[in-house]
């Protein structure tokens, strides 16, 4: 383990394991023993599924986009949104009305719990808190944002959220198409603008003295010391700290997220997925004092690594 990085170890209360149970240097989950049968077998595809399921799910109610109350997708709706049969769908709503998140109601199908969220102690610093959240799409960096912004209150900045649509407009008048990532017009053109939109948001709400919470994949930026020693000075010339996440997901839990999501700007990594999960890192770690925050089937729920961040910064 690097040692910059700060780890977050929880036990799940159905198991009583620590997770995650590899350690967090590389992709270990699959293959690993608890995913593993007799003879190194991989788990039963569909087992592994309903619990990525369930944390999917679990990740939009805790994130506020599944509100208390609202009523979910039948069971068949939601089988063929993630391009299952009816049986692991109704394994994770087990999971889910175990943890109290979901509950049936006879003739009126499943919802989301009234007490599925509820609030927590807003913290209180004598400074700023600037927290940048990277990852790699379908890492579930911006549920994780979204989390903590309902933990504590401070604001949420995510990119595609604030460029999205200028990012799109911008790349079809430069002759290009909104699902372009690759390509030098987005990369030399577009992606430098687009990442200056969102810092000059961070600085704007700093100078306010409002805490912000920043997501973006970051993995340029995450990559390179320098800009952490540059980002670092500016917030605290201005009076502000600075936390850095890094969400680690399984290559089949982004894909799971991405699928869903069904967006424009992620056609060429579906088409393309196997080249570029070989050009992708699963075991990244920033050079800068960082947090893990691991988001597989058999991780702690966001929400959980979220508390106890927000808990390691008040300390």
């Amino acid at each position: 383990m690097s040692m910059f990085s700060r780890v977050f170890r929880h036990k799940s209360a159905r198991t009583g394991r620590s997770f995650p149970p590899q350690g967090l240097r590389g992709y270990q989950l699959i293959g690993s023993d608890d995913l593993t049968g007799e003879g190194g077998h991989v788990e039963a595809a569909g087992e592994a599924r309903h619990r990525q399921i369930a944390r999917e799910i679990r990740n939009e109610i805790e994130a506020g986009r599944l509100r208390p109350g609202q009523k979910l997708p039948s069971t068949r709706a939601l089988a063929e949104q993630f391009g299952v049969s009816v049986a692991p769908i109704n394994d994770a709503m087990t999971i889910l009305e175990e943890e109290g998140l979901v509950i049936s109601r006879p003739r009126s199908g499943r919802m989301v719990s009234d007490t599925a969220t509820p609030g927590a102690p807003r913290p209180r610093r004598g400074r700023p808190q600037v927290i940048y959240v990277g990852g790699y799409a379908g890492s579930g960096k911006t549920e994780f944002g979204r989390i903590l912004a309902r933990l504590t209150g401070w604001a949420m900045l995510d990119k595609d959220t604030i460029t999205r649509a200028v990012v799109d407009t911008a790349l079809v008048q430069l002759g290009s198409t909104v699902a372009d990532r690759e390509s030098p017009i987005y990369l030399d053109l577009v992606r430098p603008a687009e990442y200056e939109c969102l810092a000059a948001a961070v600085r704007e709400n700093v100078g306010c003295g409002v805490s912000v919470i920043a997501t973006a994949p970051f993995i340029k930026e995450f990559g390179s010391e320098a800009w952490f020693r540059r980002t670092a000075v500016e917030l605290d010339t201005m009076g502000a700290d600075m936390e850095v996440v890094w969400i680690r997901c399984q290559p089949d839990s982004m894909h799971s997220y991405i699928t869903r999501r069904g967006a424009a700007r992620d056609s060429w990594k579906l088409a393309n997925w196997g080249d570029y999960v070989s050009g992708i890192n699963t075991a990244f770690e920033p050079p800068w004092q960082h947090t893990i925050i691991t988001n597989d089937p058999d991780s702690p729920p966001l929400r959980e690594q979220a508390q106890a961040l927000i808990k390691s910064l008040m300390d």
